[in-house]
């Protein structure tokens, strides 16, 4: 009898544990649900969408609010319910028209609340502070006199009624940053454009702005396109300049190893060029925040041109096409092993090998604006580096994809190539960014 009872409260207190442990686990337990914002809201504009993430791993989610308050009138977002089967995530976006909300510029409070299924009904809050702005950002177009070449350069300055994280200058799908500047005290934007070489006059420049809230402006820039017509011709490519230069090709990627050397002159053409043009562009979305370059760029000492700005090349190998290609930059050549200078002050962004053009160097000269050195023998610099104009750099030589010795020299603005022989020429430099810079507003 004795044992019989032993075995009766064992066996109880086992059936009791396991539902004690069930209940804690589900319908009983206490863990709080968890609230994610998915996006770091500070602000809401004239429409805005809300990401919110609701979790809970024990009882699931039983109810969640998201509520904004102004003037101490709540407005309620969302009223979530989640009834039947146990949902243990879910991810939610939220329209907010401020219009229809009757909101207006100013601060108001955001309160996102979820309850669990547990018999204690956990919740969790999280609360913050926003920004409501729904007033778009006013701009003033300080230059509204533009020549622009295809394949040129153009200085831009406005004004914007209000701070805002993102301003710049839309070129069709280009987009280039503004950088803040002071002209007699007073404050403006500044942002250098690029036109594409194959620019026409549908092409579309406008100044953009956006503010915290996501409330953007556009506004024409209106301009002159200047005529300008781009060489095209075809270059043989021999046998020998194959046996000369893909090799540094294939011991730079081993997975080009056995392959007919016309493949990878292919390969080098296409994927790596395209390769080497997104590095360039990473490498020049950093840019100081101020002019770093004096008067006009420097051009290479007693070199002559062997190939200029916008050729359009076709590549023929025993008679057929393998390839194109738009040469984008300036080639000269002296003698071999030339000294090479900076071409204005700056800062060295890039010091290193970079495919098709070798040891390549990489200046940055402020405000989106970078000359690139191409095909050096060898690079005297280092990256992060201060140089003045004049300064030694490296030598002339024949690295990356260069039949001969010679230095390949280009002009980025916002990461996209442009006509070096502008930045040359000081009365283009006095026409199109001094005299535009002696703005009055």
């Amino acid at each position: 009898m004795k044992t019989y009872k032993i075995y009766f409260i064992s066996t109880a207190l086992i059936i009791l544990s396991g539902l004690s442990w069930w209940f804690f686990a589900t319908s009983g337990e206490f863990g709080k649900p968890e609230i994610q914002l998915l996006q770091d809201v500070r602000s809401i504009g004239q429409r805005s969408v809300l990401e919110v993430s609701f979790t809970d791993s024990g009882s699931g989610l039983g109810h969640a609010t998201v509520v904004l308050t102004q003037d101490n009138q709540p407005r309620v977002l969302a009223d979530l319910r989640y009834p039947g089967k146990k949902t243990g995530h879910h991810a939610v976006s939220i329209p907010i028209d401020s219009a229809a909300l009757k909101l207006h510029d100013g601060p108001a409070v955001l309160t996102v609340t979820v309850v669990d299924r547990s018999v204690w009904e956990n919740t969790a809050t999280s609360s913050r502070l926003l920004n409501v702005d729904v007033t778009p950002p006013q701009l003033q177009l300080l230059t509204p006199v533009n020549h622009i070449s295809p394949g040129g350069t153009a200085m831009i300055l406005f004004r914007i009624s209000k701070t805002v994280p993102t301003a710049g200058i839309r070129v069709n799908d280009q987009f280039f940053p503004a950088y803040p500047i002071a002209i007699n005290n007073k404050a403006c934007q500044v942002a250098y454009v690029a036109l594409p070489v194959s620019a026409a006059r549908e092409t579309q420049i406008k100044l953009y702005a956006r503010d915290g809230g996501g409330n953007e402006t556009m506004q024409a820039v209106p301009y002159l396109l200047l005529k300008k017509r781009f060489r095209s011709d075809k270059m043989n490519t021999s046998e020998a300049f194959l046996q000369q230069k893909m090799p540094e090709f294939v011991a730079q990627n081993p997975s080009l190893a056995g392959k007919p050397l016309v493949d990878v002159f292919i390969y080098v053409n296409n994927v790596l060029r395209e390769e080497n043009f997104r590095t360039i562009q990473s490498i020049c979305r950093q840019s100081a925040g101020r002019q770093l370059w004096e008067g006009n760029f420097l051009r290479m000492k007693d070199a002559a041109p062997m190939a200029q700005f916008g050729d359009a090349r076709t590549y023929i190998h025993n008679g057929r096409a393998i390839g194109q290609s738009v040469h984008l930059g300036v080639d000269l050549a002296s003698t071999a092993n030339a000294p090479i200078e900076a071409a204005n002050n700056g800062i060295v962004s890039y010091a290193g090998y970079l495919g098709i053009y070798g040891n390549t160097v990489i200046i940055d000269h402020g405000l989106g604006l970078f000359s690139l050195y191409g095909h050096l023998a060898n690079i005297e610099v280092k990256k992060g580096q201060a140089v003045k104009k004049g300064d030694f750099i490296g030598k002339s030589g024949l690295t990356g994809l260069a039949g001969g010795d010679h230095l390949h020299f280009s002009l980025l603005v916002g990461g996209q190539f442009v006509n070096p022989t502008e930045w040359w020429d000081p009365h283009w430099i006095q026409d199109n960014i001094t005299k535009k810079m002696a703005v009055s507003f």
